[in-house]
Parts: C-alpha cells; sequence; structure tokens
C-alpha cells in the first residue's frame, strides 16, 4: 500500500507549474496485488506447484485445492486445453510416483472441470484417459475416498457423451462398473449405480442442461447457427449426447467368465447384497437399493427393456416380499405409487 500511495504522489499532476516530463511506470507486483492476478495465470501457478515434486505434499494437495475451485467457473475449465493443462493433469494421475491423496485432488479437478461441459469433455477424451479413470476405481490401488472421486470424474465424462459411452466396452468400462456394485465403501455402490441410471435414461431437449439462449434442432426447426461455446458439439449433432440405447445394450450384453450380464450383477446386488463396510458388518442400504430400483424401472419403461423369465422370478419374490411386509406404508423404493405398479407389472407380464 505504501508503495502505491508513492507511486501516486510521484505520478500526480501539480497544481501549479509545469507538467511532469516522466511517467514511474507502477510495479506489475502492485497491479496484481490492487487486481488480483487473471484466473490464466492462478491456474498455470497452481498446476505447476501441484506437479512440483520437490514441494511438500500438503503444499501440493493445496495447489491441487485451489486449482479445482478456479475450474468450477466454466471459462476457467474450458481454457484448460487452450493452457495445456489438460495432459500435465492426465499424466500426473497416471503417474506410479503419484501418492493417492494427490491421485484423489487430481480426480476432483478432473469432475469438476467435466461436469456439464461437453467442449471439455471432448478435450480430455482426446487423451484416452477411461483406462487411467477405470484402473482408479480398483480397491487393490486406490483408497475409498479416491475410488469415489474417479466415479465423479468418470461420471462427468460419460454423462450425455455417446462417444465416451462408446469407448466403455473396448476398454472394460462395463465389468468395472460391475465390480463397483460389490465394492466394501458404500459411497462407491452408490455412484455406480447413479451413474447408469443416469446413462440410461433416454436424452430430450428439455433434460439438457443448456445455457439459456441454446435451443437444440428438432424437426420441426432449422439447425441453428452454433457458435464456438461450450455446447457447441451438443448442438451441431444432438445425437452426440444419447446414450440410452448403448448402455440398455451393455447391461443385458452376457460376459463370458463373468456369470451373466451386468442387468443380472444389479438384480442380484438388490436381492442378495454382498455385506459392506471396513468388516463387512454392513448388509442393506436404502440409498443403494433406491438406485437399483430406479435403474430397473428406468430400463423396463422408458428404455422398453424387457427381464428373462430367471430375472422375473427373482424380482417377483423381492418385489412381492416386500410389499407383503410394508403394506401400505411401503415407500416403494423411491417410487411414486404408479411407478412401483409399472414396474411391478413388467415384472409380473
Amino acid at each position: 500500500m505504501q508503495s502505491l500511495l508513492r507511486w501516486s504522489v510521484e505520478n500526480s499532476t501539480p497544481s501549479t507549474g509545469s507538467q511532469p516530463t516522466t511517467t514511474n511506470k507502477l510495479d506489475p507486483g502492485i497491479i496484481d496485488h490492487i487486481l488480483g492476478k487473471p484466473d490464466a495465470q492462478l491456474m498455470k501457478e497452481a498446476l505447476t506447484k501441484g506437479l512440483d515434486e520437490t514441494q511438500a505434499e500438503d503444499d501440493r494437495l493445496q495447489a491441487l485445492d485451489d486449482l479445482e475451485m478456479l475450474v468450477q467457473n466454466i471459462d476457467n475449465a474450458n481454457d484448460l486445453k487452450k493452457l495445456g493443462i489438460w495432459q500435465p493433469l492426465h499424466n500426473l494421475l497416471q503417474s506410479s510416483n503419484t501418492s493417492d491423496p494427490l491421485k484423489m485432488q487430481t480426480l476432483w479437478i478432473i469432475g469438476t472441470a467435466l461436469q456439464n461441459n461437453p467442449a471439455a469433455q471432448l478435450a480430455y477424451l482426446d487423451l484416452d484417459p477411461l483406462p487411467a479413470l477405470l484402473k482408479s476405481l480398483s480397491p487393490t490401488s486406490s483408497s475409498a475416498e479416491t475410488r469415489s472421486r474417479a466415479l465423479y470424474a468418470l461420471s462427468g465424462l460419460l454423462k450425455l457423451n455417446a462417444a465416451a459411452v462408446q469407448q466403455m466396452g473396448v476398454v472394460g468400462g462395463w465389468s468395472a462398473l460391475r465390480m463397483c456394485l460389490e465394492d466394501s465403501e458404500i459411497r462407491v455402490r452408490r455412484k455406480s449405480t447413479f451413474l447408469l441410471n443416469t446413462l440410461l435414461l433416454p436424452s430430450s431437449p428439455s433434460q439438457l442442461n443448456l445455457q439459456p439462449d441454446m435451443t437444440l434442432p428438432t424437426s420441426e426447426t432449422a439447425p441453428p447457427t452454433v457458435h464456438a461455446n461450450s455446447h457447441a458439439s451438443m448442438l451441431s449433432d444432438p445425437s452426440s449426447v444419447s446414450t440410452s440405447a448403448l448402455t440398455v445394450a451393455a447391461i443385458q450384453y452376457r460376459t463370458e467368465g463373468e456369470g451373466g450380464s451386468l442387468l443380472d450383477a444389479l438384480i442380484s446386488a438388490l436381492v442378495e447384497p454382498v455385506p459392506f463396510g471396513v468388516d463387512g458388518e454392513m448388509e442393506k442400504d436404502a440409498e443403494f437399493q433406491e438406485n437399483v430400483v430406479k435403474i430397473l424401472y428406468t430400463f423396463a419403461t422408458s428404455c422398453n427393456g424387457a427381464f428373462s423369465a430367471v430375472q422375473k422370478r427373482s424380482l417377483r419374490e423381492f418385489l412381492g416380499g416386500i410389499t407383503t411386509v410394508q403394506g401400505e406404508e411401503n415407500l416403494n423404493f423411491g417410487l411414486t405409487s404408479g411407478e412401483w405398479e409399472e414396474l411391478s407389472g413388467a415384472v409380473r407380464s
């Protein structure tokens, strides 16, 4: 502040006398102090510190936390590509020298930058990130918190992104999600099922999180002018957001050696859940059960899916038992009474 006052006095115009012939330039550091550094510079500085292995880990984590806060702004998230930050971030995630806490914080940055941002999704997808994200779901290499963050990042990449969902089958992504249904950390089970239901839901213009002045073209309207922005790819190719058909096919596909399809695994997780917790002391979780039931409802109604005879028998026994025990007070796992009847009808048919 004293430097600013000194500069002001030295460069002020006197009330009398001649005009000053020279002007001292204000120190850029003072300008930064007054106005603050541009976000782009803050992002690069945070990344540099986060990558610096000579720094204390706590300082690196704080720098990465600062970067995550900055990319909550969609414009800053879009600047990750222009600033060349995506590749170093992905390298940090993949490096064998990266500790679990650093990996967790890196996944947090990635997931935040990808949320509802097709431009960021495409930029990150160019780096073939799915193998690294899926590896982070493994209990043998990642802590429970890191696995939870990995699902956050995976969800950000896959939602309304048909190109990424299409790659899931190639890299074993559906098998990885199947393993998440038996994870000892219940948050991982909850997030994996929530993600599956999101991918199953058919997309329509009214469901998309577009900016206020954006609309998707329909058969009755001419394609709008597409400007360069976060949702340009979504506007120019509406089919690029459709993940439902791909997910329906994936959950019905029977993989050799896995004992059935992903849909079979979901039904088994509902009917006979594997105990969870550090010592396997917990048996049921209401939120997880609701998520699975919503998947089954979406599959049967919105996607016109059909259960096999074996699947129907398992579900009839489970749903019938719930109704008999709880009667009218049954909460129907988050479904309305009408939705419950629709699901029950699909199981009985």
